[in-house]
């Protein structure tokens, strides 16, 4: 770990009411002047190990929104992540981390397979007998709470069944490389499939790599430095092997771990090219606003917008979404309240941590009610799923969907 990152937070205390857990807390232990302070600390060799401070550490969501605030540029998120993962590679993966990190998630077909159960579980009915008498309650918490995140499954995960090169049409203006995250092929093939088509619509000619991998965040929400590297290496290859003019994702997770691949890799060439040409899709659709702008139709929806922290915190896009919403004629935009404060999705979160996870998620649910909004947008897979199910329960109930899926909308309308 760089100690010069961590002396260099002056403990100003600017990030403090930016921070989920401090708000709910209002514990220094708990904001991320504390956790730096923390780290700082058992790196002088002045604290162990303890079971509270691991505690203290882990409630970070890693939300990167105390990077925003800090006059520095101190990243307490991104520092107490490394501090996580060089502890991890001094004890090495547990049967259990290296089965999910290193022998499922990086195999496209694995991940597959090992969703198939999930989508007949759904279309026998045997979900709703399920629900409907309380079954899960027999199991531990975290699997009833995983069950309950789950949506209604597409019939098919998209890397299954979308074409390798999806033709511009009309002229063609460009040729753009789609990575697909693992979450939006499994659960919202919808929205990526709504990507490819505006792309397409806007006149790039789009590659979509079935042999492309996991971008390697679960590996970095898992501290395994080594599985993240193994990844970035083989995306880099494989996405450098093609003459595009960028790469663009619909996943803000997957995005701000591309953007890193330079970083991950210790400024290698190769990665750094790569990460370059990384685009969410939504800075890549601001600069055909014009173009789109001529093909949209009226929508006549009330509209929030929330920031994902992959988003707004780790790739600085704030006003593109907004911007892009806005140029639906008719559209109702209402901004939202503490637009780009963490959800309490945070990747795992929210099944490790479901206490405080729950209290960050009742402010948010509290701050889209405010707006009178029928439809929040976002754009990354964690907080689809974690706002779908709470705003579903919510009186009156809000739909949640993906920028693309409302562009779409617009588009047929």
């Amino acid at each position: 770990m760089d100690f010069v990152k961590l002396i260099n937070c002056m403990r100003c205390g600017m990030c403090l009411p930016h921070c989920p857990t401090y708000k709910e807390t209002f514990l220094e232990t708990a904001s991320p002047r504390g956790r730096v302070a923390l780290v700082r600390k058992f790196q002088e060799g002045e604290l162990v190990e303890s079971e509270k401070f691991l505690e203290y550490v882990s409630l970070c969501l890693d939300c990167q929104a105390c990077a925003s605030a800090c006059p520095c540029g101190v990243n307490a998120g991104e520092l107490v992540a490394e501090f996580r993962c060089e502890r991890k590679q001094e004890q090495g993966l547990s049967t259990m981390e290296d089965l999910i990190l290193r022998k499922l998630v990086p195999h496209p077909d694995r991940l597959e397979a090992a969703t198939a159960p999930l989508r007949l579980y759904q279309r026998t009915g045997l979900q709703k007998v399920v629900r409907s008498l309380g079954l899960l309650k027999v199991f531990p918490a975290a699997l009833e709470r995983m069950e309950g995140l789950l949506p209604k499954l597409p019939e098919a995960p998209l890397r299954q069944t979308i074409n390798e090169v999806t033709p511009a049409v009309g002229e063609q203006k460009g040729t753009v490389g789609f990575f697909l995250g693992c979450v939006m092929s499994l659960i919202f093939s919808e929205a990526s499939l709504a990507t490819v088509e505006l792309l397409s619509s806007l006149g790039y000619k789009v590659v979509t790599p079935k042999d492309q991998k996991c971008c390697g965040a679960p590996n970095m929400l898992g501290h395994d430095i080594d599985g993240l590297k193994e990844a970035a290496r083989f995306n880099t290859d494989l996405f450098q092997s093609q003459q595009l003019d960028f790469v663009v994702t619909d996943c803000g997770g997957c995005g701000a771990e591309l953007k890193k691949y330079g970083h991950h890799l210790d400024g290698e060439a190769a990665a750094t090219a790569f990460s370059t040409k990384v685009r969410d899709i939504s800075e890549i659709l601001a600069t055909e606003a014009g173009t789109l702008k001529e093909k949209l139709k009226p929508l006549p929806l009330k509209v929030t917008y929330h920031d994902p922290c992959h988003i707004a915190h780790c790739q600085g896009i704030r006003s593109q979404p907004r911007a892009l919403i806005n140029l639906i004629p008719g559209i109702d935009f209402r901004e939202l309240p503490e637009a780009d404060a963490c959800c309490g999705s945070a990747g795992t979160y929210n099944i490790e941590k479901p206490e405080m996870s729950d209290r960050v998620l009742s402010r948010k649910v509290q701050n889209v009610q405010k707006t009178g909004a029928d439809y929040l947008v976002t754009s990354n897979p964690g907080c689809l799923l974690q706002l779908k199910k709470a705003l579903s329960e919510a009186n009156p109930p809000v739909k949640v969907i993906h920028l693309t899926e409302l562009l779409q909308m617009s588009l047929n309308a």
